[in-house]
């Protein structure tokens, strides 16, 4: 019986390792490495497939920017390059030309500035345009808003806005030729706006690429005028167009109040304003004229005739209160010969002539009143009886 007891334990430990032997091992490949890869694997596809969304989101994205900004990359690619050779340029721009004729050139920064448009188209200069400095036969034919360019004229010529110690003035010389170093050959700019030189200098500067170049007038000589009369500060004036307002001439010239007219003298004609008139104040000024200011005119001059006996006979001016005696002694006084009879004729109403004879010895005397004459009078002393 002991047997059998101690046998059946035996076989039910046995059975029981049978089965914690084949349990273990699902649960050891459950906790295994291999389990557990198998398990990443899954979360890693999903977050690799989170990852290349953002990635390609992101891709995106960034296309969308270089797209939009392609036009301001290459423009600033094409600015790089454009200084590069800018400033290589430079460099060998001053020993070259210092070599060849010792001409000073201003300093000029590597940067390049977007180039204004022009806003004149370049051409060749015409025959009316070399003879702008001469006066103008009409004011028609001429304008009060632009200044053509003449000999003597001084321009302040700005390349590439850059600030330099060297000087960046120029004078036009005799001819209308512009000496302007980095242009090359002497350019003639008679008769051309600022704005069409300026556009001359881009065309014919080779060191830069599109160079921004801006040209004004500093001091203005070729166009002038002449004033004089009823003002303050007469002179030479230089006009700053090609045709400037009369009022704007007489402002700075300090007419004087007592002016009321003015005449212009140019080659063609004589021109008479009237200071008064608001309409012919505006009267075009142009290069060349001579102008005088005048003050009022004189009142209508009136006159009496004496003849006769007299030392100066002729014309004489007449004025209120004059009497016989007076018109006499005006024309001279009597001669020797002279008698005592004056004949006085003035016409009358109906256009003829009336005579009305007087003795100067009894006027002389006091015994007769001293007559008044009137203007247009006709006086003639007698010779003695």
């Amino acid at each position: 019986m002991k047997n059998s007891i101690f046998a059946a334990s035996i076989l039910v430990v046995g059975l029981a390792g049978a089965g914690y032997a084949q349990v273990n091992p699902v649960i050891s490949v459950a906790n295994s490495p291999v389990a557990k890869s198998a398990t990443d694997r899954r979360a890693e596809a999903q977050d690799a497939a989170k990852t290349t969304r953002a990635r390609a989101l992101k891709q995106t994205q960034k296309t969308q920017l270089a797209n939009g900004s392609s036009a301001d990359d290459q423009t600033l690619q094409a600015h790089a390059k454009a200084n590069f050779k800018n400033r290589a340029r430079l460099e060998s721009l001053h020993s070259e030309t210092s070599k060849n004729n010792g001409t000073r050139l201003r300093s000029v920064a590597p940067e390049t500035v977007t180039e204004k448009a022009a806003t004149q188209p370049t051409g060749t200069v015409s025959a009316a345009r070399l003879n702008a400095n001469s006066a103008a036969s009409s004011a028609t034919s001429v304008s009060s808003q632009i200044y053509r360019v003449g000999v003597g004229d001084v321009l302040d010529i700005q390349l590439n806005n850059n600030p330099s110690q060297l000087s960046t003035l120029f004078t036009v010389l005799t001819g209308g030729m512009l000496e302007y170093p980095l242009a090359g050959s002497p350019m003639q700019v008679i008769g051309m706006t600022t704005e069409e030189i300026a556009t001359t200098l881009r065309q014919k500067i080779k060191f830069f690429e599109n160079p921004v170049v801006e040209v004004n007038v500093r001091d203005y000589a070729s166009h002038s005028v002449t004033i004089s009369g009823f003002v303050s500060a007469p002179g030479i004036k230089a006009l700053r167009r090609e045709a400037v307002p009369l009022y704007t001439l007489l402002a700075e010239s300090l007419v004087l109040s007592d002016a009321a007219r003015v005449t212009i003298t140019r080659s063609s004609a004589t021109i008479a304003i009237d200071l008064k008139d608001p309409n012919l104040s505006a009267t075009l000024v142009l290069p060349g004229d001579v102008i005088k200011v005048l003050g009022a005119p004189p009142a209508s001059a009136e006159f009496f005739f004496v003849a006769g006996e007299v030392k100066l006979p002729g014309q004489k001016v007449y004025h209120s209160g004059l009497t016989l005696t007076q018109a006499i002694l005006a024309a001279g006084g009597e001669m020797e010969s002279g008698g005592e009879r004056v004949r006085v004729s003035r016409q009358g109403a109906n256009g003829r002539l009336v005579t009305t004879e007087f003795n100067l010895r009894k006027i002389q005397d006091g015994k007769i009143a001293d007559p008044a004459i009137q203007k247009d009078d006709r006086i003639e002393l007698s010779t003695q009886d």
